[in-house]
């Protein structure tokens, strides 16, 4: 997969995390925690001085002695206590998350106030938590869920605070990038070009957390994993089996059962319906927890009618269909590299849906009850979902391609995407 490039050495103060950092001073005190020297060794900021927009002025397009992160601390940022506060109130909420959450409160307050927070990513999720606070919700939550499947999988308080603080950082590289690239609405909202700009951020993140801080390298590593598919489908390098770390694989349930709790209305029925309806995406050992929560919790209520519901799966079993054979009658018999791997991609991936929509018994419309309904809207939207994904992946996997391939490219996807 080609991705675009990143900045490997922090030397330069990258212009969003910067944006974030100056519009959280200005309601908390932010200040420098040494001088702030250029390359050159000139001084452009004195020790203990606050941060400012003057400093945005000093810093533009100039490589500093040391990375601005590691020069700069919260006086009144977030602890190890704000975030066990965190997880208590989200205990107390009466959300989605409370039947997976509470049979492990005890631990996972214990794991939060254990977290050890080092000096930059306390800056980072400090701000984050002013500029961004959606951002840091979703933070608190992952750090909760990863706790919680840790410890339904019999981890001891060491693997579930190692998880907890693996959780509460996955996302960490997103304040690398531009905000309107976030995740939660990439889905349905970016188009290829803006979409490959948020696929890097779990790169980002790995190299922030290797680079610039002391947590362990397992740490780092799951969250470079987090948005990984245990059968390729994942990225940003298409990681499979055995090449994800196991915390790497608890982050990727993470994130993917958030994920799908995104929409309203939704509960732990849906998280784990988008986990286990294509076969082979995540390790559903580690979803376990997950999913017996979901038992626990009141069934799905069905949106439509039997009617629509199945005019709705008749028209995705055509497109199904037809979206493979629309591939290889477009591929000319000469291609370029690129052409011919995101052909081959998506040939992968469609196949993996095609596995999801005969496992799940959707072709056999009769034999869906009133009862199944509602679980058979969920595995529907999960793999319309899937299939959204599908062009982006393909033109990624493909990179730059010459005008005429490029124009293949545009027809090979015209019959991945799903006209309803």
């Amino acid at each position: 997969m080609s991705l675009p490039a990143v900045q490997a050495d922090f030397k330069t103060a990258n212009p969003h995390a910067l944006a974030t950092i100056l519009e959280a001073s200005e309601t908390k005190s932010i200040i420098a925690s040494s001088d702030i020297f250029d390359i050159s060794g000139i001084k452009l900021w004195a020790r203990d001085q606050p941060v400012s927009r003057d400093l945005q002025r000093k810093l533009m397009d100039r490589a500093l002695s040391k990375p601005l992160e590691t020069s700069l601390m919260v006086e009144d940022g977030v602890t190890s206590a704000t975030l066990a506060q965190e997880v208590a109130r989200l205990l107390k909420d009466d959300g989605p998350l409370r039947p997976l959450l509470m049979p492990y409160a005890e631990a996972l307050i214990k794991g939060a106030a254990s977290i050890h927070l080092h000096s930059v990513v306390q800056l980072l999720l400090s701000t984050v938590q002013t500029a961004r606070p959606q951002a840091f919700a979703h933070a608190v939550e992952a750090m909760a869920v990863a706790g919680a499947l840790a410890r339904g999988r019999g981890g001891d308080d060491k693997l579930v605070s190692m998880a907890m603080t693996a959780g509460l950082l996955h996302d960490v590289g997103e304040m690398y990038v531009a905000p309107e690239y976030g995740e939660a609405d990439a889905m349905a909202t970016l188009d290829v070009e803006s979409y490959r700009q948020l696929v890097v951020h779990p790169h980002i993140g790995q190299l922030l957390l290797t680079q610039l801080t002391d947590y362990p390298k397992d740490i780092a590593r799951a969250v470079g994993e987090h948005h990984e598919r245990l059968d390729g489908s994942g990225y940003p390098h298409r990681l499979t089996g055995d090449k994800m770390s196991t915390l790497g694989r608890l982050l990727s349930v993470t994130d993917a059962g958030l994920a799908a709790l995104r929409s309203p209305h939704a509960n732990l029925h849906h998280a784990s319906v988008a986990l286990r309806v294509v076969p082979g995406e995540f390790d559903i050992h580690l979803s376990g927890p997950l999913a017996a929560a979901a038992r626990a919790v009141k069934p799905m209520e069905a949106k439509g009618t039997m009617s629509d519901l199945q005019v709705s799966l008749s028209r995705l079993d055509v497109i199904l269909q037809e979206a493979m054979n629309h591939i290889d009658g477009t591929l000319p018999a000469e291609s370029s590299e690129g052409l011919q791997r995101a052909a081959e991609l998506s040939r992968y991936l469609l196949h993996k849906l095609r596995q999801g929509w005969n496992e799940s018994g959707l072709w056999s419309l009769g034999t869906i009850t009133p009862e199944d309904m509602a679980e058979a809207e969920a595995v529907q939207d999960a793999l319309r979902l899937r299939l959204r994904e599908i062009e982006r992946a393909a033109r990624l996997a493909a990179g730059k391609l010459g005008g005429d391939e490029e124009e293949v490219l545009n027809q090979m996807c015209k019959g991945l995407v799903d006209p309803s």
